[in-house]
């Protein structure tokens, strides 16, 4: 069963089996990443990639626990779909507007779960002469991992569950929950 359009929040909660991260833990989290990209990245200005549409949420709290200068830019790469699991193949469908030659590179994901979407990626950013390329996860699924895969900053390890919120989706539904939880089976199988 697919969220339905128009669906109120109560009933998009329903659907919500667990929450796995809170709002305030998240947010915490997030402040704490902010301290420590701040740090490392101090004097580089970076330009913080995100990955749409699931990571807007992450890099628009991440970006404002930033406190040096830094920019943005958007691209949107599909492997998922409207399923639930990535189909192996990856399309790019919305490119950077920067060149990046020459720039300090920290790509934002929302999850990483097998890493053959984001190894495809980094692939195709470091072709593009980067000074250098680093990625901050929110979310790290390692019990799935398929590639061998670098992720600099990890907000938080989760188990093999299929996770909604905080700009994560099932079906465009739930990106706007402020915590992640764990959807019910039932919803997407």
């Amino acid at each position: 069963m697919q969220a339905e359009l128009g669906a109120t929040e109560n009933e998009l909660l329903s659907n919500v089996q667990e929450v796995l991260i809170t709002e305030s833990v998240l947010q915490d989290r997030v402040a704490a990443l902010g301290e420590t990209i701040s740090q490392e990245y101090a004097g580089l200005n970076p330009m913080l990639i995100c990955v749409l549409k699931g990571g807007y949420v992450f890099l628009a709290d991440l970006t404002r626990a930033l406190s040096i200068r830094h920019s943005i830019d958007f691209m949107a790469i599909s492997s998922y779909g409207n399923a639930t699991a990535s189909s192996g193949v990856v399309r790019i469908l919305k490119d950077l507007d920067s060149d990046i030659s020459g720039r300090h590179i920290l790509v934002v994901e929302d999850i990483v779960d097998t890493g053959n979407t984001l190894s495809y990626l980094l692939e195709n950013l470091r072709s593009r002469q980067p000074a250098s390329i680093r990625v901050c996860t929110l979310l790290s699924k390692a019990a799935r991992r398929q590639t061998d895969i670098v992720v600099d900053y990890i907000g938080f390890e989760i188990p093999d569950a299929f996770v909604v919120g905080y700009g994560l989706d099932y079906a465009e539904a739930y990106r706007n929950l402020a915590f992640i939880g764990v959807l019910k089976p039932e919803v997407y199988s």
